[in-house]
């Protein structure tokens, strides 16, 4: 087989901020599936890798839901929510599912079939005019006991439950939850769905309603925001028990009757239990899953409930009293979060997951010593908002991303002794803002500045433990890392209660103990304590408690100098200056300001723009500076040669294009250098890119025109990053990165043919497939240092290139690229 040309080998992501948006495979290494912005993501929580990415939504995805064959007589729908929204399981069988349901925002309902862990086929489903909030299908017998159907059950914000069919004998019940408080049962008669009943009894709206099987009885579980959960009984009601006149005090019955094949049959609904534990609305409930021990379908009668109080709570009846009981519970403490949307069993209840609501996955196994101890693992994390910049290290061994979900994120591989494989995972979350966080530059291996919706930019340092930890996980030497360090180095960061600004932890701070004065003020609130750093060192990637509380970074400076919100910042290759811009709508707004990186004290600033500078690069031998920008021109300027070194170094206009000479005729979004200095490239709105040059940076003259070089190439459609590759192919030839608006990148290869015009000189590679792409904008693209370690051993280096990218849909994805196929 021959080996792919591109290959997306990490993905980093997290769920989408919505109720159903998390469904596990229930058979064995079952995959967990889950939808991020308008893709369903496959997740195996075993290998700790993204399998693939089914992109066919153009809109959020809101549910998600494995197709599950069932075993037994009883075929059973259930769902729930608030102007209706649906949410069910059934009973399994020990196979993997290969069907999948989704449903978004684009009013879509989407049917996968899955082989191999790869997308075989996608069928859209329309015909609803709202939102698609949930989703749930079975397997449906055929008279003949044979042949299966498939039947599946949508709900959106139309009001409306539509029931699909995929090409029976079995009589399936619909559960639906609704904001009137009650639950509706629907039973289908002559392929029509008709209601027979509702049960009252919670006083708030229903969250999520399930079905399980126990012996010949339905067990109805449901929660809502009242905080309660209710377990509900239905069995066949024995029609000799009707004729017996007793006083005995029996538990109320809701009843209905059904008819199939001529033949009447009574049903009974009573109250089995109420489950109080819980604080804050209980937003799912499920049962474990049924499956298959020595020949025999077991079904475990324990559920799982997940609520907004962070909290979620194992359930099961005491074996001497049958009274339902808490088994186990487990949850979040402390940081900005608001609770669980959702939780999952695996096939065979040994793993429970959670979904909070700032996208974040929480993973427990069950210790197989001691079944009463769940410990938390890890799993996949990621941004849960649009990711706006990345940056890899100047050494090439990690990123860091920061994204409009007001957090910077730090990813890294984590290579473990025993094994060869190498998975990358988010070890540090080095700011937590009250900002959405723009753009980001690294200054040195460990220390960036970052840019937000605010007028200030932010240096970080990383701290001790940090760089501790980072060392344990990606299998580096501390003492070499440490040695490039200067100064005593902090032991990590809190941020004050109010405060946006990370405040540095030193060791001398983590022994001392508040007065008796202080703590008797805090116990009668009349001052907030930040949360406490606690210093501890990992040999693995953090769970995210951890990432939340102890991975911050120490805010080292502040810079102030623009008027409006930061968009863009870019430091020198020397990493000794500093150059950002800010949002504009005039001429003295959109003005560049250089910093040095030692003093932090302004150096110039460069005036020419009329509007926002979009994006800035140094040349990678620091003589020039180039700034791309809304008004769809590009400037050049050159950095003077200083008398003296202690001076800064002064830029001044080299070239520039006006109305006149601009070839761009849109918003132009990106632009980068070649690595020998000479050509720069430039990506526009306009579907455009552009080769500019030559820039001979030894030309003393004032002005100079420095026009296209390439012919214009048309990628297609709106370019919104461009990154040049540090090393040429093997027939010498630049590679460059695009990445377009509808999520997909394309390699290209370019070299000057100097003929007039030029045709010809550039060559299309390969681009990314549908699975690999961004399914929004993408908003970064980023070639790593071809001197890094990670990941290289023999001639892997020579033959493989790694880039970065990010975009508007959440994710984060590290590709690498076969040079020699170019």
């Amino acid at each position: 087989m021959v080996a792919p040309v591109l290959e997306v080998t990490h993905v980093f992501c997290c769920p989408n901020r919505v109720r159903g948006a998390l469904s596990w495979n229930s058979g064995p290494g079952g995959l967990l599936a889950f939808g991020t912005s308008c893709s369903v993501v496959l997740y195996d929580p075993q290998e700790r890798v993204v399998t693939t990415n089914l992109n066919g939504h153009t809109a959020r995805v809101n549910c998600v839901q494995w197709i599950c064959k069932q075993d037994g007589s009883l075929r059973v729908f259930k769902t729930a929510g608030e102007k209706i929204k649906i949410f069910m399981e059934i009973q399994l069988f020990s196979a993997p599912s290969t069907e999948l349901l989704s449903g978004g925002s684009d009013n879509q309902v989407i049917h996968w079939e899955i082989k191999n862990n790869q997308l075989l086929k996608a069928v859209h489903l329309q015909g609803h005019e709202g939102p698609v909030n949930a989703v749930h299908a079975l397997y449906q017998k055929r008279a003949s006991g044979v042949a299966f159907r498939t039947l599946m059950v949508s709900a959106a914000s139309d009001s409306t439950v539509r029931v699909w069919s995929k090409n029976g004998s079995e009589v399936p019940i619909l559960a639906c939850g609704d904001d009137d408080c009650k639950i509706h049962l629907f039973v289908q008669q002559n392929d029509q769905f008709q209601k027979v009943l509702f049960l009252c009894g919670h006083e708030d709206w229903i969250r999520g309603v399930e079905w399980a099987t126990f012996g010949r009885d339905l067990f109805l579980a449901s929660c809502s925001q009242d905080c309660l959960i209710r377990i509900w009984r239905l069995y066949v009601k024995s029609t000799s028990l009707e004729t017996q006149d007793d006083d005995n005090i029996k538990l109320k019955e809701n009843t209905f009757t059904i008819e199939n094949e001529g033949i009447k049959i009574a049903f009974a609904v009573t109250l089995e239990t109420v489950l109080a534990g819980h604080e804050n609305w209980v937003n799912a409930v499920h049962w474990q899953p049924s499956f298959y021990r020595d020949g025999l379908l077991q079904q475990p009668m324990r559920l799982l409930s997940a609520s907004m109080d962070k909290t979620m709570i194992l359930w099961a009846p005491d074996e001497e009293s049958g009274v339902w009981l808490e088994q186990v519970r487990v949850g979040e403490i402390g940081g900005n979060t608001l609770g669980f949307y959702d939780c999952q069993f695996n096939e065979d209840g040994s793993m429970i997951i959670a979904h909070a609501f700032h996208g974040a996955l929480h993973l427990w196994k069950q210790n197989t010593a001691n079944p009463r101890e769940w410990t938390p693992e890890i799993v996949i994390s990621g941004h849960f908002d649009g990711v706006q910049d990345l940056m890899w290290d100047p050494e090439g061994e990690f990123i860091i991303t920061v994204g409009t979900d007001q957090t910077t994120r730090l990813f890294a591989p984590w290579k473990r002794k025993d094994q060869s494989q190498v998975t990358w995972h988010e070890i540090a979350r080095p700011q937590i803002h009250g900002y959405d966080l723009k753009c980001l530059a690294m200054i040195s291996r460990f220390q960036f500045v970052s840019g937000a919706d605010e007028k200030v930019l932010r240096v970080f340092s990383a701290p001790q433990n940090f760089v501790e930890n980072f060392c344990a996980i990606t299998g580096q030497s501390l003492n070499l890392v440490l040695c490039n360090q200067d100064g005593d180095l902090p032991e990590g960061a809190t941020v004050p209660a109010l405060g946006l600004s990370n405040k540095a932890v030193f060791q001398g701070d983590l022994v001392s103990q508040p007065s008796d004065e202080e703590e008797l003020l805090t116990s009668n609130g009349f001052e907030y304590q930040p949360v406490a750093f606690q210093p501890s060192i990992l040999t693995e990637p953090p769970t995210e408690g951890h990432l939340l509380q102890n991975t911050l970074w120490p805010e080292v400076q502040k810079l102030y100098g623009h008027g409006y919100e930061i968009f863009c910042v870019a430091c020198s290759n020397s990493k000794t200056l500093l150059a950002s811009a800010c949002k504009a709508a005039k001429k003295e707004h959109a003005a560049i300001i250089l910093w040095n990186t030692t003093s932090w004290k302004q150096v110039q600033n460069l005036v020419f723009h009329s509007l926002t500078v979009t994006q800035m690069a140094f040349s990678p031998n620091d003589r020039f500076l180039l700034a791309v920008s809304r008004d769809r021109t590009w400037s050049l300027w050159k950095r003077q040669d200083t008398v003296s070194p202690e001076l800064d170094p002064i830029f001044s206009l080299f070239a520039f294009t006006n109305k006149i000479t601009a070839v761009h005729s849109r918003i132009i979004w990106s632009c980068d250098w070649s690595p020998d200095s000479v050509y720069f490239f430039t990506g526009s709105r306009d579907k455009k890119v552009v080769v500019w040059g030559e820039c001979d940076s030894s030309d003393d003259s004032v002005e100079h025109n420095i026009g296209p070089c390439s012919s214009v190439l048309d990628v297609g459609g709106a370019v919104t990053a461009v990154s040049v590759c540090p090393v040429l192919n093997c027939a010498q030839r630049y590679v460059v990165a695009v990445g377009l608006e509808c999520g997909k990148i394309c390699l290209y290869t370019w070299k000057k043919t100097d003929q007039v015009p030029e045709i010809n000189d550039w060559t299309h590679c390969v681009e990314t497939s549908q699975s690999q792409s961004h399914t929004l904008a993408v908003k970064k693209l980023c070639w790593k240092n071809c001197n890094g370690k990670t990941e290289q051993n023999g001639t892997e280096g020579a033959e493989w290139l790694h880039f970065a990218s990010c975009g508007e849909d959440h994710t984060v994805k590290i590709h690498r690229v076969n040079r020699r196929a170019l």
